[in-house]
């Protein structure tokens, strides 16, 4: 991981996960950023009045420069080129059906009717895109839709952050937040004469991301007021899918923790965000609607062997107090009412060979931040049934999703099988993404063995 700013101090050198040195990621995040120099020159020299893209940014583009810091570096760690193009993944047969299929085809009429004549108007763009950052509509100013295809800003075409860099809806979808990005902040080339802003759009009822809605185009969108307008579209937008579906049971209990490090509750009506330990608490309980015993109960949720049946039961307590007292039952322990769990929705589907279904509802590693004993097994479980499964189907979309987002990125056993898959004329960038891979794995070996060398010596 890279420490400090764009730009840090030289005497330090640490070891990544991946085995290179951060040294070297942090020259090349550096190298990248200053090379927009001159590009944030000329736009201060063109439009004196417009945002500076520099250090010293408008308010609005220094308040982001953290976050646009961070996404440089996993565009980086991606190893996305500078110089490179979005890749169309979706042609048109398969976008038509698609699209027709997708949650967020609903929602279109209201996203239109908020933003179809303010991009027309304003020579704008107006795009949809789904959870894997693939476009799914783009529409808007004739002339602007033109220029944007010289990008492959067009329908078909991912644009997740890990594909593309640094961009308003491939951004958003990754810290699942309203992200606006500004000419320089870019991280491709190509990209850094446009400004957009995007929010990440949410299923109503399971909180789960269903993709983004963004609005792009000129300078003269480099101002908060966009940020908020399409935050607002994205709500509206939300809004509009909530009076579509059915009403949520409010007897039933729907538990989402996938891709979240606290999981969210929805109960009689409430959507409640939990600690961390009361997210554990409740997967582990979800995953065992037969009961679990006190003492069994303590060894999947604490590594620390020390904990006491007390701590266990304060814990249990507190929850109680959260969910009302007649949720949650003792000896054993477990759920008075049945549990809808995002994790048992997707090994439900894996068990029935709905793969891409299963894949489509897996919005990431079950609790990813938790190390309690027993959440840690269901988590391997879950993920590496589902890789096996795509790694079998061999199908390219399904694996160019998971290897483009943030825990398939350096899986090389899914980027072997996406290799073997993806038709010709897409192979050149998923090759040499490999040959990167495995050329760090190898170097990690061989610094392995040199330590074992010399620990021996």
């Amino acid at each position: 991981m890279v420490r400090g700013g764009l730009s840090g101090a030289r005497g330090r050198t640490t070891m990544s996960a991946t085995g290179r040195d951060d040294l070297d990621e942090e020259a090349e995040l550096s190298d990248a950023w200053m090379a927009a120099g001159p590009r944030r020159e000329r736009a201060r020299a063109t439009d004196p009045g417009g945002p500076d893209l520099g250090t010293d940014a408008a308010p609005h583009a220094r308040e982001a420069r953290p976050l646009v810091a961070a996404s440089w570096r996993r565009s980086v760690r991606a190893r996305v080129s500078p110089d490179g193009s979005a890749r169309v993944e979706l042609d048109e047969d398969e976008l038509s059906a698609y699209r027709e299929a997708h949650p967020l085809s609903a929602a279109m009429p209201v996203i239109r009717e908020l933003m179809g004549a303010y991009a027309t108007d304003g020579e704008h763009l107006l795009a949809v895109c789904d959870a894997a950052g693939r476009m799914l509509w783009v529409e808007g100013h004739p002339g602007t839709l033109r220029k944007a295809r010289g990008m492959n800003f067009v329908a078909g075409a991912r644009w997740s952050e890990a594909a593309a860099g640094t961009n308003a809806p491939g951004t958003a979808l990754a810290v699942d937040r309203p992200v606006q990005v500004v000419a320089a902040e870019h991280f491709r080339h190509p990209v850094r004469a446009w400004t957009c802003a995007a929010a990440p759009v949410h299923d109503p009822h399971s909180g789960r991301v269903l993709g983004a809605v963004d609005i792009t185009g000129g300078e003269r969108l480099a101002h908060p007021h966009s940020l908020g307008f399409v935050q607002a579209v994205a709500r509206a937008a939300e809004s509009h899918l909530a009076l579509l579906g059915p009403a949520p049971d409010p007897e039933r209990i729907r538990l989402s923790a996938l891709g979240r490090d606290e999981a969210v509750l929805s109960v009689g009506g409430r959507r409640l965000r939990l600690s961390r330990r009361h997210s554990e608490i409740l997967v582990v309980l979800a995953h065992r609607p037969e009961g679990v015993g006190g003492d069994e109960l303590l060894t999947l949720l604490y590594e620390d062997e020390s904990v006491t049946p007390v701590t266990l039961r304060a814990e249990l307590s507190r929850l109680r107090a959260l969910l009302g007292p007649d949720a949650l039952r003792s000896r054993p322990y477990r759920l008075a009412s049945p549990v809808d769990a995002d994790f048992a929705t997707v090994d439900r589907r894996l068990a029935s060979g709905a793969v891409a279904a299963a894949a489509g509802d897996y919005a990431g590693p079950l609790l990813p931040a938790s190390t309690a004993p027993g959440v840690v097994r269901l988590r391997r479980r879950l993920a590496d049934r589902l890789r096996a499964a795509l790694v079998d189907r061999g199908d390219p979309g399904l694996l160019a999703d998971w290897a483009y987002s943030a825990w398939g990125e350096d899986d090389v056993v899914v980027w072997r099988a996406l290799c073997a898959a993806v038709p010709a004329p897409q192979l050149p960038p998923v090759r040499a993404r490999l040959d990167s891979l495995e050329a760090e794995l190898s170097a990690g070996a061989t610094g392995l063995q040199r330590t074992v060398h010399h620990t021996r010596a």
